[in-house]
């Protein structure tokens, strides 16, 4: 099942790579030759699925999508993101934890809220509305999951941040875009199947 789940990446892989061809104003391009964007799909859902199972790789896609046109654009589509909502509660009803899932996607929503209306400048409502599906995906496998994936996105992207600082490629007012850090920081706890 893992080989065909990669097999199955690198196709979604293909497909996300021309959805983020189709967004305009990419600030970073994305080199056709090594095929990154397809080989990382292809790592991710295979990864996803076969520590957790079909329902997280659905998941899988579509925050691999969103990490993509995000770091190509700095922009979280509402086009995807919003109708992602239905689809990943859909994906995980047969886990049994629909209700879990809901209330943690509801719980990162608020969390990301309260972050973005403190400080609007340092967030986009992108991030907030992604905070939701991370909160879903995570909060399916238990609140200790929701907390390290919540947790391990901040983290990632302080990381990232203070290595701008520290190369001299950034300063303290330097944006960058958020959601690739969120979805990595989630994506480790999902491959992880804590």
């Amino acid at each position: 099942m893992v080989a065909l789940m990669a097999v199955l990446g690198l196709f979604c892989g293909r497909a996300i790579r021309a959805l983020a061809d189709s967004y305009g104003g990419a600030v970073v391009p994305v080199p056709p030759w090594p095929p990154a964007v397809e080989l990382v799909t292809a790592a991710v859902i295979a990864l996803v699925a076969w520590r957790l199972g079909l329902p997280y790789a659905c998941f899988a896609v579509i925050g691999t999508a969103l990490a993509v046109v995000d770091w190509r654009t700095s922009t979280l589509p509402d086009a995807i993101t919003l109708p992602a909502y239905p689809i990943v509660a859909l994906a995980l009803l047969p886990t049994g934890e629909l209700p879990r899932a809901l209330a943690g996607g509801v719980a990162l929503t608020a969390i990301y809220g309260l972050l973005w209306f403190v400080r609007p400048e340092a967030m986009g409502l992108g991030d907030v509305k992604l905070a939701g599906l991370i909160g879903m995906a995570a909060a399916a496998l238990g609140w200790q999951a929701w907390v390290v994936a919540a947790f391990c996105g901040q983290l990632l992207g302080a990381l990232y941040g203070l290595a701008l600082l520290l190369t001299r490629r950034g300063t303290r007012q330097t944006q960058f875009p958020f959601g690739p850090f969120m979805l990595l920081g989630a994506f480790t706890v999902l491959c992880l199947g804590w």
